[in-house]
């Protein structure tokens, strides 16, 4: 089991916080309408922390489901129990602060702000535009020799 810290306060607002049945329901959806898959992942909500169980094709669906999940308001932690058919190399995550462009974050993790996009593509759907991270936020920052996708 991995746990993955998020700040509660920020994130997508879905109105979490109308009783268990409701929230594992908002949070499949949002996790649906970014096209990722959840026919074989199981959500549970417990207060702030979302508990996913099941299995995802790739790392990189994994770890955006895990995102996803966690940049909601009112979620502070996701237990990761996903196995993956298809191991590769985990990605690093990165919280974002105030004043953090891609460009400074992909300067920091690949000694290069160039490859910034390659961020912005690890991130798709969640992010729709590379200008457009808040504080609070956390990303995922896959290693250089994995594909992004």
């Amino acid at each position: 089991m991995n746990l993955i810290a998020f700040a509660a306060s920020v994130g997508r607002k879905l109105g979490i916080g109308k009783g268990k049945e409701k929230d594992e329901a908002a949070l499949r959806a949002e996790v649906e309408k970014l096209g990722l898959a959840t026919e074989n992942i199981t959500i549970e909500v417990d207060g702030e922390t979302v508990k996913v169980t099941g299995k995802t094709t790739s790392q990189a669906e994994k770890e955006k489901i895990l995102i996803a999940l966690g940049n909601v308001q009112g979620i502070g932690n996701v237990e990761d129990h996903l196995e993956v058919e298809e191991p590769a190399p985990e990605a690093a995550y990165h919280t974002v602060i105030r004043g953090d462009t891609l460009w400074a974050i992909s300067k920091k993790h690949y000694k290069a702000g160039s490859k910034y996009m390659l961020i912005f593509e690890a991130n798709t759907p969640m992010l729709e535009h590379p200008d457009r991270i808040y504080p609070g936020q956390v990303l995922r920052i896959p290693p250089l020799e994995a594909k992004s996708t």
